[in-house]
């Protein structure tokens, strides 16, 4: 890009100096700020995405084994205890509430589940059944809340892959577009404001030296009109040209310099 599309069109003044000056210094804070940010939610980022892949591989093992206490649950106490289980239950006793969490500025959803009411034990009368049941809800428990942890971690990562995606578009923009226009900027009215002050002294010394030469013409001019009188008061008393009398005062300032050399 040109010199001119990377400085911004404003008016050279001192004033305008210094309104750039403060807005490079605002510019300069805010990107070492948005750079400090932009660390701490990779940070974060990073150690998120290491509790997804350990949750991730963890789940597989908690999925295998609730399914195979399902399996068990069913080959001890037979085919109907889904009926037995469903006439037994009246509300959800596990829930899930979500808050948010502020990480540098950034508000990240955040899943927690919880039991709402007491878990009965409505099923301990189906003898060696009734207890691989419960085993069964313990285990399919533990995979619910392994499955909350792994969606609020997924969620909190997007939420952070599109909150540093936009930190770095910022810092990106204000490292190379706002600063090098803002230097360019301040570069360019320095140079405005030099160059004016040489041509105001340039000017002033053309002034200075049109007063001067206009003195020298008045005191010629003078000096001239002071020599004809004195020549006219020679030529008057001692009754010669007022020409003579020009010569005889030269030859007598003539004298008057040998004098005093």
């Amino acid at each position: 890009m040109s010199g001119q599309s990377q400085r911004l069109v404003v008016v050279p003044t001192v004033t305008m100096l210094g309104a750039m000056k403060a807005r490079l210094v605002g510019a300069t804070r805010g990107h070492a700020l948005l750079k400090k940010k932009s660390d701490a939610l990779t940070m974060q980022f990073r150690q998120i995405l290491k509790k997804i892949v350990s949750t991730k591989e963890s789940m597989g093992d908690i999925m295998k084994t609730s399914s195979f206490a399902l399996t068990e649950a069913k080959y001890v106490a037979g085919e109907n205890i889904k009926h037995i289980v469903l006439e037994n239950v009246k509300s959800a006793t596990l829930k899930v509430r979500s808050r948010q969490e502020n990480v540098a500025g950034v508000k990240l959803p955040k899943f927690e589940h919880f039991i709402d009411g007491e878990i009965k034990n409505d099923l301990t009368g189906l003898a060696r059944g009734g207890q691989q049941v419960q085993m069964c809800r313990q285990a399919y428990l533990h995979a619910i809340e392994v499955l909350v942890e792994l969606a609020s971690l997924q969620t909190s990562f997007l939420t952070l892959d599109e909150a540093i995606k936009t930190t770095n578009r910022r810092v990106n923009a204000l490292e190379n577009v706002v600063k090098p226009r803002l230097e360019n900027t301040i570069i360019y009215i320095k140079g405005e404001l030099d160059e004016l002050e040489r041509e105001d002294f340039f000017r002033l010394k053309k002034i200075q030296g049109y007063k001067k030469r206009a003195i020298e013409k008045q005191t010629a001019a003078a000096n001239q009109f002071a020599e004809q009188q004195s020549a006219e008061k020679v030529s008057l008393r001692e009754g010669i040209s007022i020409s003579s009398a020009h010569n005889l005062l030269s030859a007598a300032a003539e004298k008057d310099e040998d004098i005093i050399f």
